[in-house]
């Protein structure tokens, strides 16, 4: 398969979101950062898209276990990408998994933008891999978290050696943004002070 040619600079017309493991049960082994910090950033990645109609590739691992479903506000405002999930069996890295790296090349984007509810885990094999294929990949780690600080540590420095850009919501949705004068960037920028710093913007209010 050919190797994408990847921009450096990522788009809405570049980049595909892709949402992983972000189940209830999961959740609950997010300790290094607030897990519910973690939950709203993953849904305000889901609502970047949704605002810049980019593609989104949503999986999770079984469902019918502690890991449980996916958030119900991710799923709410990505109905359609929630419908089309992909359920994993169990296999850990979903980059293994054909069905979910098929979705992935399907989107046809050269930059994926990743965020998975345990950086040590769930977000960590996907991110390299898809980095050794020649995909441009941003991890967005305030959407991720870890069972230590320690394994989280431990995984960053591993993405990064591995070519991954780490990075967090906020910068994230400004990068994609561009402007925040055009109609997208203003809903974007009202996205910010809404849902990711709601306290900075009812300062500003």
């Amino acid at each position: 398969m050919t190797t994408p040619q990847v921009s450096a600079r990522f788009s809405a017309e570049n980049s595909a979101l892709l949402l992983i493991d972000h189940q209830v049960g999961t959740m609950q082994l997010i300790k290094n950062i607030d897990r519910n910090v973690a939950a709203k950033q993953s849904i305000a990645l889901a609502k970047m898209a949704k605002i810049l109609n980019m593609p989104v590739v949503i999986t999770s691992s079984q469902e019918d276990r502690a890991q449980g479903p996916i958030l119900s506000e991710i799923a709410e405002v990505l109905p359609e990408a929630h419908a089309a999930r992909v359920k994993r069996p169990g296999v850990v890295n979903a980059w293994a998994y054909p069905d979910f790296r098929n979705a992935v090349l399907a989107t046809g984007r050269k930059n994926l933008i990743m965020a998975g509810v345990t950086t040590d885990v769930c977000l960590i094999f996907p991110a390299i891999d898809a980095a050794r294929e020649g995909f441009g990949v941003q991890a967005v780690l305030d959407a991720s978290g870890s069972p230590s600080d320690l394994s989280e540590a431990f995984s960053r420095q591993r993405m990064h050696d591995a070519g991954v850009v780490l990075t967090a919501t906020n910068t994230l949705i400004a990068e994609i943004a561009q402007d925040w004068s055009t109609p997208a960037g203003q809903q974007l920028i009202t996205l910010l002070f809404t849902d990711v710093f709601p306290a900075l913007g009812a300062g500003i209010a």
